[in-house]
């Protein structure tokens, strides 16, 4: 563990990213698609490690996370509300989308995400 202005950190673990990348879901690689070519209208990196967790995608300017939940959600929803708290307690923002409605409407998921891009940077900028 290195300091940095004397806070602790850890260092990134780019070996669990990447082997999340490499295991993508089918909505994750589709989303991936139309996020990495900044249609949102912001930048965002995918299987980012934020604190304790990775989050699928993160825009680091907006301090915006978007999270896919899979057919097994339902078993992980008292992880993933204890995930969105520590978020929120951080300063971030999270969108929650199923893998069924990114597979079956990517274009809403797109446009929802710009939308909280474009909220986001009115208040910043208000």
């Amino acid at each position: 563990m290195g300091h940095f202005q004397g806070m602790p950190f850890q260092p990134r673990n780019t070996g669990r990213a990447r082997a999340l990348r490499w295991a993508a879901s089918p909505a994750e690689r589709l989303l991936w698609r139309y996020l990495s070519r900044a249609q949102t209208g912001a930048k965002f990196s995918r299987q980012m490690p934020v604190g304790p967790f990775f989050a699928d995608f993160l825009c680091r300017e907006m301090r915006l996370v978007v999270e896919l939940d899979g057919f097994s959600h339902e078993a992980r929803l008292d992880e993933d509300a204890a995930r969105d708290r520590w978020f929120a307690a951080n300063g971030y923002h999270v969108l929650r989308f199923t893998n069924a409605t990114v597979l079956g409407n990517v274009d809403g998921v797109v446009a929802a995400i710009r939308g909280a891009v474009m909220e986001g940077r009115e208040q910043a900028h208000p």
